[in-house]
Parts: structure tokens; sequence; C-alpha cells
């Protein structure tokens, strides 16, 4: 089991890291978890209100499975941690994998939700096939996917079992900075769409998880913890 962290790009102010994450399981089976801003993006931002998107070529999610030998085909599970531009922008590539998704966050989205638009014609393409699922999933032996709304109804996180780091714990945007692990004094952006108390049920349930059985945990868009870590092509084993 392999544990590879994908640099999709960085919006200023702050240097804030758009990650993906790629899993191979012992069996060989490819899991990519979220696929950053659209390829557009390199040469066109559309630029979120008051930030700023940086991609170069070598950060599009094509390039990241390259350089770790590996083409949009190759994807046999494609999880959704929830459907804002800077995670979905390519899920149009990936028509050979199966999309996993919380089906209360994939029911919004389809509704029309203006928050989850920008992207629609990539991640509702006709050709994709969405799994949906109600709650935590083990999607595979080692993966279990955690169902943490809050940020966004829906939004799930992933705990990864390797056998020698340990379990990995990536929050996504359940908790997506060291500073915001704290349930009761987590700073409440206006990106959360959630209530406050299910927004903060969600970051104790990432707190739970992490001092039960994670060794590492991998915040959402953590700009300080982001350079310590281990950054494809390299890997978690």
């Amino acid at each position: 089991m392999r544990l590879y962290l994908l640099h999709l790009g960085t919006m200023q102010p702050g240097d804030v890291p758009v990650p993906g994450y790629l899993i191979q399981t012992a069996d060989g089976t490819s899991i990519l978890v979220d696929s950053g801003w659209p390829l557009s993006a390199v040469d066109d931002p559309q630029n979120p209100p008051g930030l700023s998107v940086e991609i170069r070529p070598e950060d599009t999610v094509i390039a990241r499975l390259e350089e770790i030998g590996l083409q949009p085909s190759d994807i046999r599970y494609l999880v959704c941690t929830h459907l804002d531009d800077d995670h979905s922008g390519n899920h149009d590539l990936f028509t050979s994998a199966e999309f996993v998704i919380q089906r209360q966050h994939y029911d919004l989205a389809k509704s029309g939700h203006p928050r989850f638009a920008a992207n629609r014609a990539a991640w509702d393409n006709p050709s994709l096939r969405y799994r949906l699922i109600d709650g935590d999933v083990e999607l595979v032996p080692g993966v279990e996917l955690l169902e943490t709304s809050g940020h966004v109804p829906g939004h799930q996180s992933i705990l990864v079992r390797l056998p020698l780091t340990g379990n990995v714990l990536l929050a996504a945007d359940a908790v997506m900075h060291s500073s915001m692990a704290d349930a009761e004094t987590r700073i409440i952006y206006i990106t959360d769409m959630d209530d406050e108390p299910t927004i903060r049920l969600s970051t104790q349930k990432i707190s739970d998880v992490a001092k039960r059985e994670a060794a590492v945990v991998v915040y959402g868009h953590d700009a300080q913890q982001w350079p310590t870590l281990r950054h494809s092509p390299r890997f978690y084993e």
C-alpha cells in the first residue's frame, strides 16, 4: 500500500496548497482522491474572491499522475471529498473510474446549488459513473471513507492504513489547517456551509479518529504543514 500526496497548485495570498492524493493498494488498485482545478487554470485561472490561483503545467493532476507512471485510465476509483472548484475540476478526464461520493453531497450539487455550478460540466459529465454512499464506508481493505459534513453537507475524509507509516488521516476540508483542529475553538469561515454544531461535530470526529488511530493527519489546505510532508513522486507506505 502506498500513498502519494499530489501538489495540484497554490492559492495566494499565503501559499495555500491545493492537494490531491493517490492511493495504490497492495493488489495494484489505483484510487485518486480529488482532481484539483481544471487544466484550463494553467493559462486562465478563475480566481475565487480574494484569492489568486497559481498552477504550473507540472501541477495538473495529469502531470502528477504521469510522474508516477499512471494515466487517467489507470484510476479504478475517484473519491470525491466534495465538489468545490479546487477539488473537482478534472473529473471528466477519468471516464474509466468509479466515482465515490456521499449521497447527501451529490444530491445537493445535482439540485443546482450555485456553489458547485462552475465545474458542473466536469463532475456531471454523462459518461461518469457515480456510487452514492451514506456515512462511513470501507472502500477497499485499508481505505475508509468518513462522512464529515460541515464544510459542506456530505463532505468526506479518508483514513488510509499503511503498513510502515501507520494510519494516515486525510482530513481534506473538514479541517483545512492544524489551527482548526480543536472543535471548541475552530474558526468558522464564510466558506463553511453547514450550521455551526455540524461543523464542530465533524471537527471533533476528525480529532477523535486522529487521537485513536492516526499516525499522521494531513490537513486540507495547510500552508505550514504542506512543505513538511513527503510529496509525489515520493510516497508513504
